[in-house]
């Protein structure tokens, strides 16, 4: 009866996966979706291409100028993948203070707080006068603005950990350095993936919002230009390439914590 059951199971399990839709083919179908829709507008309202190009026109934009796109596209991938870097490493550095020295909390969560407080618009100026209109600046925007996210999800997954594996580790001896390490910062991962796919999402916002503000490269910079000389086909080919960066960098890291965190669903 046991082996009748787990051969049902198994064939249930094999059935399921058969009918899940590969995730390429899930984003092939709504973008699929979403250009058939913009077509559509286009067409049902008479749009001229200096308001909303089709998308035919921004396809081709995309081809004739893919050398300009692609190296605007480096830049702010830069900047993006720095911006996380700093933002995840202060981030944890934040959250491991608050949990490890207590009196020290009531000191640092002011800071945290004021670094979501303060639109990111009122911030990106002081930072270009700062740091200059270089990528530091971009950078520095886009650690801010996910530093947030990160810290919290992280002290609540470190915080939360379940105390019967803290007591159990204490009865054994353990130390506070090896409960950290052994326990603490295992169980708080799936919550700090959490925040790092929440990070990811929102990373290119703070560097192109940078780029706005001032800058001489980057997928922000070639938007302004585009717009300012009326060139939208070539600021929605920008904004294309952009949306494709975020949803790349989203799914690869997805893929990474799921590999790097297996415990993480179950």
């Amino acid at each position: 009866m046991a082996e009748v059951s787990r051969c049902n199971a198994a064939k249930q399990s094999v059935v399921s996966n058969k009918r899940e839709t590969p995730p390429a083919l899930r984003i092939a179908i709504s973008v699929s979706v979403i250009l058939g829709l913009w077509q559509l507008v286009v067409v049902v309202f008479n749009m001229p291409s200096f308001i909303l190009p089709a998308p035919i026109e921004v396809l081709s934009k995309l081809f004739s100028r893919y050398d300009v796109l692609l190296k605007h596209s480096w830049v702010t991938a830069q900047e993006i993948l720095l911006g996380l870097l700093l933002g995840l490493s202060m981030g944890l550095l934040f959250a491991l203070q608050m949990l490890l020295f207590e009196p020290l909390k009531r000191w640092l969560l002011p800071i945290l707080i004021a670094s979501q407080a303060i639109p990111v618009f009122a911030i990106a100026p002081v930072l270009m006068l700062w740091l200059g209109y270089g990528i530091a600046s971009k950078v520095v925007m886009a650690a801010i603005i996910i530093f947030f996210p990160v810290t919290t999800c992280c002290y609540d997954g470190l915080r939360n950990t379940p105390t019967g594996y803290l007591d159990l580790a204490k009865t054994m001896g353990a130390s506070k350095w090896q409960q950290l390490r052994h326990i603490q910062l295992p169980a708080a991962l799936p919550t700090l993936a959490s925040g790092i796919r929440v990070a990811v999402v929102i990373a290119p916002i703070g560097a192109v919002v940078g780029e706005w503000v001032g800058s001489s490269a980057g997928l922000g910079y070639l938007m302004l230009q585009a717009n300012a000389r009326m060139i939208i086909d070539e600021m929605f080919a920008a904004l294309f390439i952009l949306a494709l960066l975020s949803i790349a960098l989203y799914f690869t890291t997805d893929k990474l914590l799921k590999k790097v965190i297996p415990w993480e669903n179950k």
